[in-house]
């Protein structure tokens, strides 16, 4: 199922020809509305060079040069990163929008020989074989054309694939669904980014995200998705771009360089009450619905509550809901 990605960083949309490639990577802030499309509200950091090949014979596939086109960064600025992550938040609720979470992109063409993603291992023999892939793209000129909409605004289909998608691509049909998946997550997927018609496929290799209160996972390699890959490649249906990872929920924000030092900052915890408030209005009005399907009811008292007394009080409610909804059913 497609879903829309807004502004997308450069690092999902590079490509190369004959003559150099694009490096580089980008860690953006994301957010989701109510159809589960995902927009970058603020970038952390944003970099992408040009890698020109040497004209020699023999040598045609070593980098001789770089350039670079463009970098933006505030990881290592406590006060910028501090007034990206609040603008963030603000903005996401204004846009009547959800923290989605932190996501990495990174490009080297596949001319490491490892993965350059934290989390993820795969055989040196599949990232050759991805290496050469993006070799033919580069040499056929085989990178599908990602475009701009009639309005100039850049946005790109995206496909989550792999066993565990639902991780990434949550269940649920409206907003209300997303915040009461999101508020409780923590972990990271990861995996490859591979084009096909147009569109952004974001092959999950690994993950460990949980969506409930509960302890992380072992992480894994989805074979099964390398294989499909393996086929696309072949026949000329995928073309590899880029490494990805993602670190779902509001407690992404614990995976920056700087959280330790910024996470005291008067703007940014009033932001994060702010966010926490909101996206508990946002499940609690869920479980009003559900209570009342059922002909019960949870109370209105919730606003006053402060917040280590909201969320134990939407766990509460939660596991008081499920009790209910079986015995409705019986």
């Amino acid at each position: 199922m497609s879903i829309e990605f807004h502004n997308p960083p450069s690092a999902i949309l590079a490509s190369g020809t004959k003559l150099g490639v694009e490096l580089g990577g980008s860690k953006s802030i994301l957010s989701i509305d109510q159809f589960h499309n995902l927009y970058s509200e603020g970038s952390v950091f944003s970099e992408l060079s040009w890698g020109a090949f040497y004209q020699e014979e023999g040598l045609e596939d070593q980098i001789d040069t770089f350039e670079t086109r463009e970098y933006d960064s505030v990881r290592e600025n406590p006060q910028e990163l501090i007034k990206t992550i609040v603008d963030s938040i603000y903005n996401i609720m204004n846009s009547q929008r959800l923290f989605y979470g932190i996501a990495d992109f990174e490009v080297d063409a596949f001319l490491n020989q490892n993965t350059i993603i934290p989390g993820l291992k795969l055989d040196y023999r599949i990232i050759n074989k991805l290496l050469n892939a993006h070799k033919k793209s580069r040499d056929e000129q085989l990178f599908p054309k990602i475009l701009s909409d009639a309005k100039g605004t850049k946005k790109i289909k995206l496909e989550f694939q792999g066993a565990k998608r639902v991780n990434l691509h949550l269940n649920g049909t409206k907003l209300e669904d997303y915040a009461d998946s999101l508020r409780v997550c923590k972990g990271f997927a990861t995996g490859i980014v591979c084009t096909s018609r147009g569109a952004a496929n974001l092959y999950i290799m690994s993950d460990n995200i949980i969506l409930k209160e509960d302890k992380i996972p072992e992480l894994y390699i989805d074979e099964e998705n390398l294989s499909i890959i393996d086929m696309g490649i072949e026949r000329q249906l995928l073309f590899p771009i880029s490494w990805f990872r993602i670190d779902l929920g509001i407690k992404s924000l614990e995976t920056l360089e700087l959280w330790e030092e910024i996470k005291s900052d008067p703007k940014l915890e009033k932001a994060l009450t702010y966010y926490d408030r909101y996206i508990g209005s946002l499940v609690y009005k869920k479980f009003q619905l559900m209570a009342s399907t059922i002909g019960t009811d949870v109370g209105d008292d919730f606003d006053n509550l402060n917040p280590v007394e909201r969320r134990q009080a939407l766990k509460d409610m939660a596991e008081a809901i499920k009790k209910l909804t079986d015995e409705y059913k019986k």
